[in-house]
């Protein structure tokens, strides 16, 4: 197997669109983000979904800076999903007026969520819950609750076949006087599958789902909304007709599209034309070897959870990563190519762009090939361990 046939898919990309003006003034490995380019995908996104920017609640665990989250309100964009306290509360500054912490909160996570809630009055905010015991957290507050099902990612939910259990939780909510928001049933798990195969087996899911908003309905609990469909999923969640015609509001939640990454352009079909918005610019620093060079975007700057290769190279197919130590990117050369110079910058599309956003303190955001701006991420980790008691 040759190192060319282990690259990453890429869409044909001008490196033109990418290049920075005086880039050589760059302290690298930087994180560049292109607004241009994040609002095209933001537009093509409401467009899938109907031209309804209401019907998504993309999560904004990729989004990370509080520009970019401004910029999806700006589209209309109200409803978002989170994943920490400092993402919910950057999201929430940024405007918007719905948004589902979509992770088990409990002990002091939890006491933080209920303060936010109350600093953002005005904002609807929603928990999870999958127990009748995490209802008692939520006991008094203003935080609405979705329960959260397990289409079979096995990662947090109750099983969507466990109807009984579900009915019993939603009256529980119900009873104690919180508001029952919903269900949330996050498909991520479906990426294992190419797309003919992904649709056909999520298919079959939302079927079973729509049997238990049936059942949920009949028992006294109706359901206001269903949220479904991460990236992998997004497709087969916009061919399912029923979510289109129901009694309930249907939200898919794709956040990777704000910027796209290798592997979501892999994933969606290349018609959708979703192009990178978030890319690392990393400086070729070793010539190792005669077919090999070396640049300074390490697994700390591009992550490396998804596998090697870790990104693909923009504009030039014939380098292909290879695996990275903590601060170095090894880089394979095609050998009838022209290897290239000390000092020359590198475009790098991640292959997992959420932690590598999340890697980075600052990002350049970059128009018309010049720098704007050098923004903070905002809600890159997390608030202060005892930020709930200060």
């Amino acid at each position: 197997m040759t190192a060319a046939s282990l690259a990453l898919p890429l869409p044909d990309l001008s490196l033109d669109a990418y290049r920075i003006e005086r880039v050589g003034d760059v302290l690298t490995p930087a994180l560049a983000i292109y607004p241009d380019i994040v609002d095209a995908n933001i537009r093509t996104t409401v467009k899938l979904l109907g031209g309804d920017a209401n019907r998504w609640r993309p999560h904004v665990k990729t989004a990370k800076l509080a520009r970019v989250m401004k910029r999806l309100v700006d589209h209309a964009v109200k409803n978002f999903k989170c994943s920490t306290t400092l993402e919910l509360a950057t999201v929430c500054e940024a405007g918007a007026e719905d948004v589902l912490l979509a992770y088990p909160a409990v002990g002091a996570n939890a006491r933080r969520v209920r303060e936010l809630a109350d600093t953002f009055a005005s904002v609807a905010i929603s928990a999870l819950v999958e127990s009748p015991k995490q209802v008692k957290v939520w006991s008094g507050s203003r935080v609405g609750l979705f329960i959260d099902l397990n289409p079979g990612m096995d990662r947090t939910g109750i099983e969507q076949e466990r109807k009984d259990e579900i009915i019993s939780l939603a009256l529980a909510i119900k009873e104690s006087g919180l508001a029952f928001r919903g269900l949330h049933y996050y498909d991520g798990h479906l990426s294992k599958y190419e797309l003919p195969e992904r649709e056909r087996v999520a298919h079959r899911g939302y079927e079973r789902l729509m049997r238990v908003i049936e059942e949920l309905d009949e028992s006294g609990a109706r359901v206001s909304e269903v949220i479904t469909a991460g990236t992998p999923a997004f497709p087969c969640t916009l061919s399912y007709a029923p979510f289109s015609d129901s009694g309930f509001i249907h939200r898919a939640s794709p956040g990777t599209v704000v910027y796209a990454d290798c592997t979501s352009l892999a994933q969606l079909p290349a018609e959708y034309g979703y192009r990178p918005a978030a890319i690392v610019v990393s400086t070729v620093v070793s010539h190792p070897s005669a077919h090999r060079i070396t640049c300074d975007a390490g697994h700390k700057t591009v992550s490396a959870d998804s596998g090697v290769p870790t990104c693909a190279v923009i504009g030039r197919p014939d380098l292909v990563p290879g695996k990275p130590s903590e601060e170095h990117l090894p880089i394979d050369v095609d050998p009838a190519s022209t290897l290239p110079p000390l000092g020359e910058a590198v475009y790098l599309v991640p292959r997992h762009v959420c932690p590598t956003v999340n890697n980075f303190d600052h990002a350049l955001i970059v128009e018309d090939g010049r720098i704007v701006s050098i923004d903070r991420v905002t809600a890159r980790g997390r608030e202060a361990p005892l930020c709930a008691f200060a």
